[in-house]
């Protein structure tokens, strides 16, 4: 019985800590942190009820988060790896000028 227990907690920690669930995680709980959701949340919750808060924001970014990868999964059976990256880095080059486009001229304003 204490065997079987046992084995079962460790079946448990090899999934949760599985590299690709580790960086998984770390990606998107940095990515998320401190960004302008987590501060409307913020928000949110010092005039709201905070558990409907919790359960909007789970459900909200699970969804978000879910449709993220079946979309994925769809491009990838569509187009290389090497295409999305490009894609990807082109797509934040792009955002990066138009920060500091926008950066440049609102400060002289």
């Amino acid at each position: 019985m204490f065997k079987e227990i046992l084995d079962n907690i460790k079946n448990l920690a090899s999934f949760v800590l599985s590299p690709v669930w580790v960086q998984t995680f770390a990606m998107t709980f940095l990515g998320e942190w401190g960004d302008r959701s987590q501060i409307a949340i913020i928000a949110m919750a010092a005039g709201s009820d905070y558990w409907l808060v919790i359960l909007g924001g789970l459900v909200g970014h699970g969804l978000c988060t879910g449709l993220a990868v079946l979309g994925g999964q769809f491009l990838a059976t569509k187009i290389s790896m090497r295409t999305v990256t490009l894609g990807g880095a082109t797509a934040f080059f792009l955002f990066s000028l138009l920060y500091f486009y926008s950066a440049y001229y609102d400060l002289g304003a």
